[in-house]
């Protein structure tokens, strides 16, 4: 008996019936001109199963999703909603069904309390009061604990997304659709999250899980269905598979295996930061206090972290888009805390920002022009005229040799899907040969096969004695690539840690706040003074 029969089981002996899917799609498909993102996609999802949908990026799951949410209006095909077919023309109509989706990006106010931007939601009209006693009511019954007073800007990201979830099933829905929603999240929270889908799916909620996460895919879905360029590949039931039987039937192919290989250079002193502080004026921003840090040639450092810990204040202040007041930034030797962005990644600083599009490279303009943004200095620009055919050739270089796929050189970043993007602009510093490399969020939203690709580039390239520091809230990636690693919460920065003498678990207590970096820092102290 395999796994789906077992939990249809289940579900029978709770009076629900598994035979009559809850979702059938049937020959849909869904073009941008002669680009089939989805091409006679069936798919069927039952009762109370938490179905996973597998793909690489620009494999059709998004587009997919929003048809089914009725966000997109697909070209052809059937949808059939608990044996009668359907159509969806919007989220409003998809609600009424009793469909809910929460998205990878959230859709809060900031400067809305939770009930309020829960009201904004709702397809009803609500007292205001008696909204507050059912968002208590619905958190008390799924695990999802969050007070409805509180203004959005004040709570974690993880109460953020319990936020979203709330939205969703104070409409009682029937299938919920949820896109990465562990991106973000400790792993304390993933693992109360799953008690609440588990639950959910055991009174009969049918949910459409996409991760690139291979193991929580595993752990937590009865079924998957697999995309490749549009089409549905296969269906497994992945708690009968592998992690790397699932990579392979995602992207085609065997997986590699990380190579880290030893450096047995100098490892000289890169970067220094010296009692770094910063008073955010931003209301919703972070404060930093008394960050030091020390990177070395030959390593890569990670700064573990959830989102709105003080992330993006450090990267302004280490890029040189922020100015220094308070502390000391030293590259090798060279205090640079008052050079500008610009006469840092002269001294040899590299920078990959977390927004791909927008801060990593302009969405209307060509890859050769958006090599320029950087590498002008690189001998694409003469007298201040641009070298149209070095700019082409750095970009026909960048895409030939990280494996970028795209038209071309002339092909717009806007073009390109997001890992093929990140790839190409984590190729574009590289190939400036930085002294020092700092990455935010290397993989966000980046499929299995791109994500290897990009984390194995980093490691080789810290291996050529280039010092790298990496900012991500994916704990997997961090330790799987840095020799050291540490967390920021509240502004303030743990010391680093060497990876293979500390763990998830850990690194998860420093992340939500159990314990405070102050804390582990006198502990560590400590234990190098008894040592």
């Amino acid at each position: 008996m395999n796994a789906f029969q077992e939990h249809a089981n289940e579900l029978e002996r709770a009076g629900l019936s598994p035979s009559i899917p809850r979702l059938e799609l049937v020959n849909i498909c869904k073009s941008y001109n002669s680009l089939k993102a989805n091409h006679q996609i069936h798919l069927k999802v039952h009762p109370g199963q938490i179905h996973a949908i597998l793909g690489e990026n620009g494999a059709g799951k998004s587009t997919l999703m929003k048809i089914i949410y009725g966000a997109t209006k697909s070209d052809e095909g059937q949808m059939i909603w608990n044996g009668k077919e359907v159509q969806i023309d919007s989220p409003s109509s998809a609600r009424k069904l009793g469909i809910g989706m929460v998205y990878q990006h959230f859709s809060l106010f900031e400067t809305l309390t939770v009930a309020e931007n829960i009201l904004l939601g709702l397809d009803e009209k609500v007292d205001l009061k008696q909204l507050h006693e059912r968002i208590i009511q619905v958190s008390e019954q799924y695990g999802l604990s969050v007070d409805p007073r509180r203004e959005v800007f004040s709570l974690s990201v993880g109460e953020r997304q319990r936020v979203e979830i709330i939205r969703c099933l104070l409409q009682n829905p029937s299938l919920l659709i949820l896109d990465e929603p562990t991106s973000v999240l400790t792993p304390q929270a993933v693992q109360q999250l799953f008690k609440t889908l588990r639950l959910l799916a055991s009174q009969g909620v049918s949910i459409l899980y996409i991760s690139h996460k291979l193991h929580e895919i595993k752990s937590l879905c009865d079924e998957a269905t697999i995309l490749r360029n549009g089409e549905v590949t296969g269906h497994v039931y992945p708690k009968e598979q592998s992690t790397s039987d699932l990579a392979r039937l995602m992207i085609g192919r065997e997986l590699p295996t990380y190579v880290h290989a030893d450096f047995n250079g100098n490892k000289e002193k890169l970067l220094s930061v010296e009692h770094l502080d910063f008073h955010s004026d931003d209301p919703f921003g972070v404060s930093l206090s008394d960050i030091q840090l020390d990177l070395y040639g030959g390593e890569i450092v990670g700064i573990a972290g959830i989102s709105g810990n003080g992330q993006a204040e450090l990267l302004s202040l280490l890029s040189g888009e922020e100015a220094t007041k308070q502390g000391v930034i030293r590259l090798k030797s060279e205090d640079i805390s008052k050079q500008s962005a610009g006469l840092r990644r002269d001294l040899g600083l590299g920078f990959v920002p977390e927004e791909r599009l927008g801060r990593g490279a302009v969405p209307n303009m060509s890859l050769s022009q958006n090599a320029l943004l950087t590498a002008f200095r690189k001998g694409l620009t003469k007298f201040g005229l641009i070298n149209f055919d070095k700019s082409r050739d750095f970009a026909e270089l960048c895409i030939e040799k990280f494996g970028v796929k795209a038209s071309g050189a002339n092909a717009e970043a806007r073009s390109l899907s997001g890992g093929n993007l990140q790839k190409f602009i984590v190729g574009r510093e590289i190939l400036q040969h930085p002294k020092v490399l700092i990455v935010s969020q290397p993989t966000w939203g980046v499929d299995v096969g791109a994500a290897m690709f990009i984390r194995q580039t980093l490691i080789d390239l810290s291996r050529q004695g280039v010092a790298i520091l990496v900012i991500s809230e994916e704990l997997e990636e961090l330790f799987e690539i840095s020799d050291r690693i540490c967390v920021l919460a509240a502004g303030k920065l743990s010391q680093p840690m060497k990876t293979s003498e500390t763990n998830a678990e850990q690194i998860g207590l420093l992340m939500s706040g159990i314990t405070s970096p102050t804390q582990l820092n006198q502990k560590l102290t400590l234990n190098q003074a008894h040592a």
